[in-house]
């Protein structure tokens, strides 16, 4: 397949520091190389797969086109950096932050998604590429958990700890995680349309695949330490699952007002031709969650080889809005 979405993808993420001056336009590079991933998803029939690559591939080309993302398309020259060294220089930007959580764990998506796109290519980018990488991934080090929650504030959350009282299973692999957050987004009666909620369930999965996948690549320290940072995202949103008055709840968000809106669920799921068949560009690909939700949901769903309909029906109402 063509890995243009691979080499883009990692491009808008190693530019997005120095072309920004902030960490959120590197989402559509990690949801370009989500879409790759996923599109290998043996269940996708070859019409469906091309869909995800036209979307995806007009998503990039969407990024080039913007105010800020001015640069070409083409590679920079100059000579490749080794394999070995690029994934090196990456977990030693990421080694500074994995121990905590940072903006819902965009620490770890980006550097999971970055690694796995080098891994997939044997290798990418030159020394300042390289370093465009390290740049965005160490810019979290200090940074808040993330900006919106219900029943706490972003300060309570950061001190949160994670006790036996908790309940939370033991976790010693990619298996048990991907059952783990299934069963968590399983468990909301109620999925609302807000970043305090819906996104953060969202990144749940997101930041939670990122962990598998640092596991997958040979990596399983990391694995480990991020899961204390994931956990007390869990442990935030469990707080959320019932709210009993709308009009009590504690909100602690800069974007969200009460009353919150329940979410819309879809009528089609990412495997499915007649989802793509939407054109997103007109919903800026939700800021490419379309494609980095549904990457990270079915590699769960595979890790765990089954298929419950509770895990599927929750999921309608967190892909696409």
């Amino acid at each position: 397949m063509n890995r243009f979405l691979l080499t883009q993808g990692l491009s808008i993420i190693s530019a997005c520091k120095k072309e920004t001056g902030d960490i959120w336009q590197a989402h559509f590079g990690a949801a370009a190389i989500g879409s790759w991933f996923f599109a290998q998803n043996p269940a996708l029939d070859i019409g469906t797969r091309q869909q995800i690559h036209t979307q995806a591939e007009k998503m990039v080309r969407s990024v080039y086109a913007s105010e800020n993302g001015s640069r070409s398309d083409q590679a920079e020259d100059g000579p490749q950096v080794d394999r070995a060294k690029a994934e090196a220089a990456v977990l030693n930007a990421l080694e500074r932050t994995i121990d905590g959580l940072h903006w819902v764990g965009h620490n770890v998506i980006y550097s999971a998604a970055s690694l796995s796109a080098i891994r997939e290519l044997d290798g990418w980018g030159t020394d300042e590429q390289i370093a465009g990488l390290v740049e965005l991934i160490a810019s979290f080090e200090k940074t808040i958990p993330g900006r919106s929650w219900i029943g706490y504030s972003a300060s309570e959350v950061k001190r949160l700890p994670i006790a036996p009282e908790d309940g939370f299973p033991l976790i010693a692999g990619p298996e048990e995680l991907s059952a783990f957050v299934l069963e968590e987004l399983a468990s909301f009666s109620v999925i609302y349309r807000a970043e305090a909620h819906h996104d953060l369930i969202g990144h749940l999965l997101t930041f939670s695949h990122a962990l598998n996948v640092l596991h997958d690549l040979g990596y399983p320290e990391f694995f480990e330490r991020g899961l204390v940072p994931l956990l007390k995202l869990a442990k935030a949103l469990r707080a959320s699952r019932s709210i009993a008055a709308m009009e009590t709840v504690k909100l602690v968000s800069s974007v969200d007002r009460l009353p919150l809106q329940p979410a819309k669920r879809s009528a089609y799921l990412p495997l499915d031709s007649k989802f793509w068949a939407e054109d997103y560009e007109r919903t800026n690909w939700d800021f490419g969650h379309v494609f980095k939700f549904a990457h990270s949901f079915y590699d769960h769903l595979a890790r765990v080889n089954k298929s419950e309909l509770s895990y599927i029906q929750a999921f309608r109402y967190v892909i696409a809005q």
